[in-house]
């Protein structure tokens, strides 16, 4: 049976304007079937996004969007989610707005640990803005600011959200839209912060420097770096140099939910207020 993908999109704003062979339209596919999974009403749901390739995202998905500025989506969320917290706030970076100059928000909304979707599209460079280097750029690989070769030690996305406390945690990539369809809509089921980064490819900025500048040549590197984390523990440490486990790190549904914990706080400072007030 065919998927139902207009009542979801703004067709209006199609095609949409990302390079041939971007994994972007993979996320956004996942995305909206993950929220049909779910039941969401879209009236219901807000999706926040931040500059970059993948800040494009909220321009195509037929709900509450916000395009915010760079590195900014998780505090303009933030604010959404305690205003409405019933309400389904969905946020989504690239590794350059989200892990670079958004990086001190990250951890701060995993401490927290309120009730937001947060997907981070990694695809290991700053691709809208000509190419620099991210804090995903594998060592060795060119981008703009490093033509000889990245020396940068990359950051683990995953292993940051764990450490700042997120409670929901995964890692899946475009090269399956099922299997990351499914990571997706466990995640928003999760009630509390929600981390998920998706290995994607960028064949024009990051490929072609990089002798991967075919779909199918990224595809096939990408493949090569990840483990399906049923595996990951079985393999020495040096097997796991450069690679990556794939599926649902870290699931915790004991965690204080920040909003809700934000209500007490209000209702705990309204009684004393009007105690006071009886004398």
């Amino acid at each position: 049976m065919a998927y139902d993908y207009d009542s979801k999109l703004r067709t209006d704003r199609l095609p949409t304007q990302w390079c041939p062979g971007c994994g972007d339209g993979m996320v956004l596919k996942a995305l909206i079937r993950a929220i049909d999974a779910n039941g969401w009403d879209m009236k219901d749901v807000c999706l926040v996004s931040g500059i970059g390739c993948s800040g494009r995202i909220s321009s195509y998905v037929n709900c509450n969007t916000v395009h915010t500025t760079h590195g900014r989506p998780l505090p303009y969320a933030t604010g959404i989610k305690l205003m409405h917290p019933a309400k389904h706030v969905i946020v989504v970076s690239g590794d350059g707005d989200g892990l670079a100059i958004g990086g001190n928000h990250f951890i701060h909304a995993c401490r927290r640990n309120i009730d937001l979707k947060y997907i981070v599209i990694n695809n290991f460079i700053y691709g809208l803005t000509n190419s620099q280097a991210s804090p995903t750029t594998p060592q060795g690989m060119w981008a703009v600011t490093q033509p000889f070769g990245n020396i940068d030690q990359p950051f683990d996305a995953c292993n940051l959200a764990i450490g700042a406390g997120g409670t929901f945690v995964a890692r899946s990539t475009t090269l399956d839209l099922f299997k990351l369809e499914k990571i997706l809509t466990e995640s928003f089921k999760h009630k509390g912060f929600s981390f998920v980064e998706v290995f994607s490819g960028c064949p024009v900025n990051f490929g072609k420097k990089n002798e991967l500048g075919t779909p199918q040549k990224m595809d096939s590197w990408i493949d090569s770096i990840i483990v399906p984390l049923a595996k990951w523990n079985a393999l020495s440490k040096e097997e796991k140099k450069g690679r990556f486990p794939i599926g649902i790190l870290k699931q915790d549904a004991e965690a204080d939910e920040y909003c809700e914990e934000y209500a007490k706080l209000v209702t705990r400072i309204q009684a004393e207020k009007a105690k006071k007030a009886g004398g």
